[in-house]
């Protein structure tokens, strides 16, 4: 059964029938968290039978990232059928890829997402992330049956990410890796084997303003994660509280152009194709804009596996 913990300045803390109950343990990283299971168990155990005087609202609470800086941070790239197909690719021919984004970008669930200065077409992917509970060495094969073993924990993450930097440079990890552009959390959301079972229902959308941009269900994932820890530990090693981010469902502000487009667009130098490009972009209304509040969002239909929903506000940052 799944557990909802929450991490504060003062500590770490689980969701509790009565409200927030803070956890008696030393650990100060995701990773220390998890390393010692156990004790980890037992201090849950232990805020589930609290007095409900010691519980707190969660609203009185203001919540950090659950997963901790420094950690490795790894995502897919173009993981959903309706993504790729977004992108112009046909989703049965899309190879796995990875990237990887710096921790320092990792940020809580109810902060700003900063614009650097003169970065424009800023978009959101909302994405389903693992966090890791145990060493997976160069190497390692995933089996379904084994996932509990090496995932510890779900989040729900954001994968900000500054578009003409990243098509314009091929640059995923500058345009990824700015500060706050990857929000993390609410909930560090612990599960077990029969809840990583329920994988393929968890839902995950986004809103901007209230208007629903993202809307799937991880059904319709490309390469799942067991298989994708596979792939990854052929040539990255993970531990505990080390971060996979899954891909993205179709829906972003970026969507590949019209074929015929993209055939004019190869005959032209790549300074003008680029252009071109982003001064179509530019009447995307779909991008971030200051002020924008993004909702970002992971459950089951029915709720039973819930990771929360982080609000968070894109701010500009002026030369």
């Amino acid at each position: 059964m799944s557990v909802n913990l929450a991490r504060t300045a003062e500590g770490w803390w689980a969701a509790t029938a009565a409200g927030m109950v803070r956890l008696a343990l030393p650990a100060t990283t995701t990773g220390e968290l998890l390393a010692d299971r156990p004790a980890l168990d037992g201090a849950i155990a232990d805020a589930l039978a609290a007095a409900p005087a010691q519980a707190r609202p969660v609203g009185s609470l203001d919540l950090l990232s659950p997963v901790t800086a420094p950690a490795r941070v790894v995502a897919q790239m173009v993981n959903y059928r309706s993504h790729a197909m977004d992108s112009g690719m046909d989703p049965d021919r899309v190879p796995p890829a990875f990237f990887r984004k710096t921790s320092h970008s990792i940020t809580g669930p109810l902060g700003d997402i900063i614009r650097p200065a003169g970065v424009e077409f800023l978009d959101y992917e909302v994405e389903l992330g693992l966090v890791i509970g145990r060493d997976l060495p160069v190497g390692s094969t995933v089996a379904e049956a084994d996932l509990s073993r090496y995932v510890a924990g779900l989040v729900v993450t954001n994968d900000v990410s500054a578009r003409q930097i990243q098509l314009t440079r091929t640059q995923f990890y500058e345009s990824k890796s700015y500060p706050t552009f990857t929000p993390v959390g609410p909930w560090l959301t612990l599960v077990d084997a029969a809840d990583l079972d329920r994988l393929a229902e968890l839902r995950l959308t986004l809103a901007v303003n209230g208007e629903v941009r993202q809307d799937r269900t991880v059904a319709d994932m490309i390469v799942r994660p067991a298989q994708a820890l596979t792939l990854l530990s052929r040539f990255q090693p993970l531990a505990a509280g080390d971060l996979l981010l899954t891909g993205t469902p179709g829906g972003t502000a970026l969507t590949a152009p019209p074929k015929v487009m993209e055939k004019l667009a190869a005959l032209l130098p790549p300074a003008t194709k680029w252009r071109l490009f982003f001064r179509r972009q530019a009447g995307n209304p779909r991008y971030l804009h200051d002020g924008d509040l993004v909702t970002a969002a992971i459950a089951t239909d029915d709720h039973a596996l819930d990771l929360g929903a982080q609000r968070t506000r894109v701010m500009g940052r002026s030369p």
